[in-house]
């Protein structure tokens, strides 16, 4: 009896020993569980690959994303990345875009960003100048993105002479022809806007005024040249007079405006073409330092030619 009591006051020890037994069993168990969870659901693919850029096409569903990502050895499991994007709620807007995974991440991390359109991708900067057409401006873009069509570009842009804003962009490496008619068509509209109120005050269209601005953009040599030459030349239409202008020789032989801009025009040549400056010249040109000289009738401006070009 005496035996017994003194298992009792000692907590039967072997009984301790084998719940001890137990609880670390389980956490192995456990352990073991989540690392084969980990490896085989929630780990990136031992084959992943560092760098790996991938293109999420607009309308892609999320099975397709998911088949697609699984394909690229990015994931391991769809059903594991479709789970967590539903959790963070991008299942019903996955966001299009190229997608850059500089290295392994868990899937919940892909899920995350791809549901947040945490793309990644490295910005490049293109800057447009004022004043270039199409034709220049497919010529910078085919030397900053891979992805860029120069061909489908001009297919396209062509239409939209005069219409894409000349401006400094920020671009990711892999956008195409698509994405950079878009912004710059997307800049013009807004920047256009807010001249409307102006434009419709005048006797001129739309159209008109930005064929107007894109001359400007090309004869003048600086700020303070556009006012005037904006006047010179608006007063020229009025009087019935051909514009006669280098950036477009179409208007040496026909009156009026070219039928549709010469280039792109920037923001202080809309504003000249919508405010000309008023004076007592007719004629302008601009000497080999690319100084402005202006006259009042022809017969000045040809003691000009003779003075400041033929010399």
């Amino acid at each position: 009896m005496g035996d017994f009591s003194t298992n009792d006051q000692l907590g039967h020890p072997i009984s301790k020993l084998g719940t001890i037994k137990k609880i670390v069993f389980y956490a192995l168990y456990l352990v073991t569980f989540l690392f084969f969870v980990f490896f085989f659901f929630l780990s990136a693919p031992a084959d992943f690959i560092p760098r790996t850029v991938i293109r999420i096409e607009q309308g892609t569903s999320l099975r397709g994303v998911s088949l697609q990502l699984k394909r690229e050895y990015i994931i391991r499991s769809s059903l594991a990345f479709e789970a967590f994007v539903i959790i963070y709620g991008g299942e019903k807007h996955i966001m299009s875009a190229d997608y850059l995974f500089e290295n392994k991440l868990p899937v919940f991390e892909i899920a995350r960003r791809i549901s947040k359109g945490e793309h990644h991708m490295p910005l490049i900067t293109v800057t447009i100048p004022e004043g270039f057409d199409t034709t220049q401006i497919g010529e910078i873009f085919t030397s900053k993105l891979v992805n860029f069509d120069k061909t489908k570009f001009l297919s396209k842009a062509k239409k939209l002479e005069g219409y894409l804003f000349p401006d400094t962009y920020f671009f990711f490496t892999t956008n195409n022809e698509e994405n950079v008619i878009k912004s710059m068509s997307e800049n013009f509209n807004k920047k256009i806007k807010s001249l409307m109120p102006e434009i419709t005050k005048l006797d001129k269209t739309e159209k008109e005024i930005i064929i107007m601005a894109s001359i400007i953009e090309r004869e003048a040599k600086g700020d303070a040249d556009r006012g005037f030459i904006s006047g010179i030349l608006w007063k020229r239409l009025v009087l019935g007079m051909a514009l006669q202008v280098d950036a477009a020789p179409e208007t040496y032989e026909t009156r009026g405006l070219p039928k549709s801009p010469i280039g792109n025009p920037g923001l202080e040549a809309l504003q000249a073409a919508i405010n000309p400056e008023k004076s007592s010249y007719l004629y302008y040109l601009h000497d080999k330092s690319g100084n402005i000289h202006y006259a009042k009738n022809f017969v000045e401006h040809q003691v000009n030619i003779k003075k400041y070009l033929k010399n």
